[in-house]
């Protein structure tokens, strides 16, 4: 029997009692229809393209291709011939080629929406400049930890690697990734606490209130990427299992630390050390954990009130002309944020998010 929307009294009378377009009034009913979900996602797509953040053009090329991945995500959910147009107009910028640095995960982020856009497409310029970037890669290795030093960095490549396996039927794109990753976590995963350290400098840090310090976007990258690889590698696959493994670890302790406004903290497990909500690490939570209910990979009945809480609060985040608001600048640790920052991988985080509350949507009719 399927868990019908049941809401919480509070967070639905305050919901009613304004109105996030700034025009009408709406119910509660609505914010998880498929038409209201559409809507907002062409809303954040549409203000966010006509703000672009100028830094992001060239020095911070990854945190455009976060969005750009999103982009692809609401294509794929919605059809949307907007979303794509506007991908390969993008994509032809970059020549469908790499960033400039030549070892970092980060500028091989782009490869996600250009893989994407080849699925579609099957145009060999799509694919083979990623392809090329990889495999010199994968012709001079080094450990994990050195590459994938960070742990945002498993959200940028793995996924590009997923999707190259699955685009050519070359293994070796499972076996460097299986190599790098494992290694990787080995580095920074804490088993104790089921989070992610960001890097090595926080493996004995402690906030002014002594507690640990885990930042919450570094492990929304992790959970991100692991929700994608799981969708990218067949259950049949015996590496499957290990990434599972790692997200209901994740997931559970995540869904753990949410607050009672419905989102995450910059510190996830000291929330008063930068007490103000926070978006960039929230989109991609509240993907993460849709996307595991809509895959049974987790309960309904226990995490779609989380998800209900979260989405509810995402929308508040968003303001009338669709700019979402309260994301963390670029950085490498818990930061303050303000109702009026923004940045384009908050956006790209959110559409992933809205796709999946779309499909979960489609499922209840």
């Amino acid at each position: 029997m399927k868990l019908k929307f049941v809401f919480i009294s509070v967070l639905t009378i305050q919901l009613c009692s304004c109105s996030l377009s700034g025009e009408k009034k709406i119910t509660g009913d609505e914010i998880y229809s498929q038409s209201f979900i559409k809507e907002k996602m062409l809303e954040v797509f549409r203000w966010q393209i006509g703000h672009p953040v100028d830094l992001n053009a060239e020095q911070e090329q990854w945190a455009r291709s976060v969005f750009y991945s999103g982009i692809m995500y609401a294509y794929q959910t919605t059809s949307d011939p907007v979303y794509l147009e506007q991908t390969k107009k993008w994509a032809d910028g970059w020549d469908w080629k790499r960033g400039r640095r030549f070892r970092h995960a980060d500028d091989l982020a782009c490869g996600q929406a250009y893989l994407d856009v080849y699925k579609v497409e099957s145009d060999p310029k799509m694919l083979w400049g990623i392809q090329q970037a990889v495999d010199s890669l994968i012709a001079d290795p080094k450990p994990g930890r050195v590459d994938w030093w960070w742990c945002d960095a498993l959200y940028m490549e793995p996924p590009v690697l997923a999707r190259l396996a699955d685009i050519t039927g070359d293994t070796k794109y499972y076996e460097y990734l299986q190599d790098m990753y494992w290694d990787s976590t080995d580095f920074l995963y804490s088993k104790e606490d089921s989070l992610f350290f960001r890097d090595k400098r926080y493996f004995n840090a402690l906030t002014a209130n002594g507690q640990k310090v885990f930042w919450g976007r570094g492990n929304a990258w992790v959970i991100g990427g692991l929700a994608q690889l799981l969708s990218l590698v067949p259950k049949n696959n015996p590496i499957y299992k290990d990434y599972q493994e790692l997200y209901i670890q994740m997931m559970t302790k995540i869904a753990s630390v949410q607050q009672p406004d419905g989102l995450w903290r910059a510190s996830l497990l000291d929330p008063d050390e930068v007490p103000v909500k926070e978006t960039s690490s929230s989109t991609f939570f509240t993907f993460a954990m849709i996307w595991g209910i809509n895959n049974g990979l987790l309960p309904q009945d226990t995490y779609l009130p989380k998800v209900r809480r979260a989405w509810i609060a995402l929308l508040d985040c968003i303001d009338e002309n669709g700019k979402l608001g309260y994301v963390q600048a670029i950085g490498a640790s818990p930061e303050n944020v303000k109702a009026s920052d923004n940045q384009e991988y908050g956006s790209g985080a959110f559409l992933m998010a809205a796709s999946e509350m779309y499909k979960f949507a489609e499922r209840e009719k």
